[in-house]
């Protein structure tokens, strides 16, 4: 069989850290070397590099194409599937990834035959029924085989994006490669989608180390929901790179308690090339951290930063900005943030996202309809701000970014620290979020207005 495995372009109507950065499609290619070990034929074409989806299906006759998806891509998968129905009828459809796993219900679609709940235990118990043409019926059962807590599948077959590689970047890091060595999360935060894929396990070392070693690029992102959660397993990865002589660049997620709590291994990791660690801050109030079940403090989060900041590793924060907030609430982010040396933040308003506890407790006040899946990003306003109007609730969004990373002190950092060419991409992407953020504050108000 003849597999189109797709990643879809996000909506133009979304903010996302695209602009930011471009991450291999590492689902699809695990789908590709299982595909290939099989004996069938698998094309990777990643849309947000490579344009029309259109021009790629024209390109050859398959037998099936199968997307992966979040929850933005939701609409443009179904437009995408429909145009394969309708060129193709006899061409199977198939959709995954994390939103498929979480929340099947929502490609529900005449023009979508198999929604891989399971993800790549379904791909492999979905596959002999494929060979055998069986039914759809039989098909869509496989298509909801539940996962396992053992991963032993073959390593990612990056040949497939060798012609994208060189575009793969994450944030200050050029050619960037990612890597994944573990899966879900072990934390239950309300927010928190990750949590919700499945029960938390992690890969083999030895097995991890062996795919670092086939990895060409320079710096790996460590994709993990959160790589920073036994000290045993963190000394005996670098364990590892030490015996197998693997010089790398690491980027990955942790949490502030975890560092907070290990400053010894935050040294040791940054002797073995880890640069920066996404951090979940997500506030610099007591009682909205209770109320998000995030498990740490602020004193907490401000120890963690004081540590990285100490050990030389850049700390990406995360900070999420509540829908009661005034305007002395973001100046109370602003000056907490600049409290630190360099920060470096992604702001948001909380998006309440299916399938999580936080989005059953506010649904009755998602005012965005929920079929305008760009909208659900991290970025937008989907619920109603309850002190401010949405056209001032971003401007003090966008002013925070502008007070704290995106101000003369922190481009200069960025210059200095990583060079001029990385700056001016990041520069260029920064630029064009801030031009989605003023078109969004040039908008009519929705909803009451209330004092900016």
């Amino acid at each position: 069989m003849k597999f189109l495995l797709v990643k879809p372009m996000p909506p133009k109507e979304s903010i996302n850290l695209q602009s930011f950065m471009i991450c291999e499609p590492l689902e699809l290619e695990y789908v590709a070397a299982y595909l290939e070990r099989a004996g069938h034929e698998a094309e990777i074409v990643d849309l947000v590099i490579d344009g029309s989806f259109q021009k790629a299906f024209a390109k050859d006759r398959y037998d099936a194409v199968a997307f992966t998806s979040y929850l933005i891509h939701v609409g443009v998968v179904r437009r995408y599937a429909e145009y394969v129905k309708r060129k193709s009828p006899q061409t199977l459809t198939m959709v995954g990834g994390v939103h498929a796993e979480v929340v099947p219900q929502d490609f529900e679609s005449p023009y979508i035959d198999l929604v891989l709940s399971g993800g790549m235990y379904a791909l492999e118990a979905l596959l002999p029924l494929l060979e055998s043409r069986a039914p759809l019926k039989e098909l869509r059962r496989a298509a909801a085989t539940p996962k396992r807590t053992v991963f032993d599948f073959p390593h990612p077959d990056r040949t497939k994006t060798a012609k994208y590689r060189s575009r793969y970047n994450y944030i200050y890091h050029d050619a960037c490669a990612t890597i994944k060595t573990s899966f879900s999360c072990a934390y239950d935060c309300e927010f928190c989608f990750c949590t919700r894929v499945g029960k938390y396990f992690e890969r083999d070392l030895e097995d991890v180390a062996d795919e670092l070693q086939e990895i060409r690029e320079r710096n790996v992102f460590i994709v993990d929901d959160d790589f920073l959660f036994r000290r045993e397993r963190l000394i005996e990865f670098c364990r590892l790179l030490d015996e197998r002589n693997i010089r790398k660049t690491f980027i990955a997620f942790g949490r502030a308690d975890f560092i907070a709590e290990n400053e010894d291994i935050v040294a040791l990791l940054q002797a073995h090339g880890f640069d920066a660690f996404f951090v979940g801050i997500e506030s610099f109030k007591k009682e909205e951290l209770s109320d998000y079940n995030k498990r740490t403090s602020v004193e907490i989060n401000e120890k963690a930063v004081r540590i990285l900041e100490k050990h030389g590793v850049q700390c990406y924060s995360g900070l999420i900005v509540g829908y009661d907030w005034t305007k002395q609430d973001f100046d109370g982010l602003i000056n907490y943030l600049n409290s630190f040396e360099h920060p470096m933040v992604n702001v948001q308003p909380i998006t309440p996202i299916k399938g999580t506890p936080f989005y059953e407790k506010v649904k009755e006040r998602i005012v965005e309809d929920e079929k305008n899946y760009p909208y659900f990003d991290m970025a937008h306003c989907v619920m109603m701000p309850e002190n401010l109007s949405p056209r001032a609730f971003y401007y003090h969004i966008l002013r925070t970014y502008l007070k704290t990373s995106a101000s003369a002190k922190g481009r200069k950092y960025v210059r200095e620290r990583y060079g001029k060419k990385i700056y001016r991409r990041v520069r260029k992407g920064a630029f064009t979020i801030a031009m989605q953020y003023v078109r969004l504050i040039l908008k009519p108000n929705i909803g009451r207005k209330t004092h900016e």
